[in-house]
Formats: structure tokens, C-alpha cells, sequence
């Protein structure tokens, strides 16, 4: 997702969307959920969004990319908006959610494990025995 290097006095949600490759009800759900702050509106109601918004939509969907939770955006998000962001805090976080990948690939090791060890037993034939079905009821995995 790279943004053109341009300045943008004021973008429609359409083109908010189509620069960030996010959906426009992706992006007023961010609105509602207090992600991204609302934008000013013209007299005829339509959202008159600006850099800002366009940097912090950014933020939100590398964020995302990566696997951070929305409360986890909202905490970094929280510090970058305060200020109080420091390099130690951010990285605490970071090494956190890399914690959690970490374990979400061993688990995922198991199960590839299991399937393939219950699969290496099944026939595959006629008989009404099935390896895989012996398992998945609680027999012999």
C-alpha cells in the first residue's frame, strides 16, 4: 500500500478508500469504534477527510497487516496521540503480540502433527473402520 506523495487539502471517503485500499465500511466502522476521529462534513453532509486521517488510516492498516489486535491499535494508537509514546513501551507491545504469533505457530504445529500422523493411519478404503473418525470421537490419536 503505497500513498502517492502529494498534499491533500480535502479527500472524499471514495478516495480516502481508494488510497488506502480499504473498504468504506471498513472505514466508518473505524469511526464508530473511535479508531479514526470523525471527519468535518460539508454543508451537504458528505465526510471531508484530510492528511491526517489519511496518515492515521495508514497506521490502522499496517497495524492490522501485521496482526495487531484493534485493541492493541487502540493502545498504540492511544500513545501516539498522547505523546507518551516511547521506544521501550512501543517495543514492550510489540514483543508482546510476537509472543502471541509465536504461540499461535506452535499451536498450529500440533495440529498439523496430529492430522498427519491420524491421516498416516487411515486406509482409505471401504471398511467401515476410519482412523480419522476414531480420533475426532476420542479414540486413539
Amino acid at each position: 500500500m503505497t500513498v502517492p506523495k502529494q498534499t491533500f487539502t480535502a479527500l472524499s471517503i471514495g478516495e480516502l478508500s481508494r488510497l488506502t485500499d480499504c473498504k468504506v465500511e471498513t472505514i466508518r466502522y473505524y469511526e464508530r469504534t473511535g479508531l479514526m476521529p470523525s471527519p468535518p462534513r460539508t454543508q451537504g453532509g458528505h465526510r471531508v477527510y484530510g492528511q491526517a486521517h489519511l496518515q492515521r488510516l495508514t497506521f490502522i492498516r499496517k497495524s492490522r497487516a501485521l496482526g495487531f489486535a484493534m485493541e492493541q491499535i487502540k493502545s498504540l494508537l492511544s500513545m501516539v496521540d498522547t505523546e507518551r509514546q516511547s521506544c521501550a513501551t512501543v517495543a514492550l507491545e510489540a514483543e508482546r503480540h510476537l509472543a502471541s504469533i509465536r504461540q499461535r505457530i506452535a499451536d498450529l504445529q500440533r495440529l498439523e502433527h496430529t492430522l498427519t500422523d491420524t491421516l498416516a493411519r487411515c486406509h482409505r478404503g471401504d471398511r467401515p473402520d476410519c482412523a480419522i473418525l476414531d480420533a475426532l470421537q476420542g479414540a486413539v490419536v
